[in-house]
């Protein structure tokens, strides 16, 4: 049976897309929030949607669906998050042996780094990502956003470029 002969609608062809998405998924929704419930969660909900989508779906759109759908729920959750914490504060917690200022300027650092991360245009983002976190290589990339591999190579390069002029900023 080739590829666009499978439907995601059968049990079997869906239980085969959950093997060999399910992981790589969890880790790139992981590697975006740092919290595994919530990147298992974000998982089940698109594998959902891809099921109540099935007839809608081809097997061969179905990668890129899922990881369009779990970043796209990944994205309002963060959304919502902000609005909470703008009206909430966090407590600080100074049990480090660091003294206060440096503390402060690591966690600026930090601030501003993960602020230059989520700047980036998102197809830089999303291949930054998904090779310095999920170690997943061009080629794979390439396959799992649908795009070239050549695409892929200049996304990446725009994304350095732009994080190194940031970073010697800060």
């Amino acid at each position: 049976m080739s590829q666009s002969d499978k439907s995601v609608c059968e049990k079997r062809v869906f239980n085969e897309l959950f093997d060999l998405n399910s992981e790589s998924l969890r880790n790139y929704l992981y590697y975006q929030c740092g919290d595994m419930q919530q990147a298992e969660d974000l998982v089940q909900d698109a594998f959902i949607k891809l099921w109540n989508n099935c007839k809608k779906v081809l097997f061969e759109k179905a990668r890129g669906f899922l990881f369009a759908v779990a970043k796209n729920a990944f994205y309002n959750q963060q959304e919502h998050k902000k609005v909470v914490l703008k009206f909430s504060k966090l407590p600080q917690n100074n049990t480090d042996t660091e003294t206060p200022e440096f503390q402060l300027e690591e966690k600026e650092f930090m601030d501003r780094l993960q602020q230059a991360i989520a700047d980036l245009p998102e197809g830089q983002r999303e291949v930054f990502l998904l090779n310095r976190m999920d170690k997943m290589t061009y080629k794979e990339i390439a396959a799992s956003l649908g795009v070239s591999q050549k695409a892929v190579e200049k996304r990446m390069h725009k994304a350095l470029v732009k994080l190194r002029k940031t970073i010697k900023n800060i």
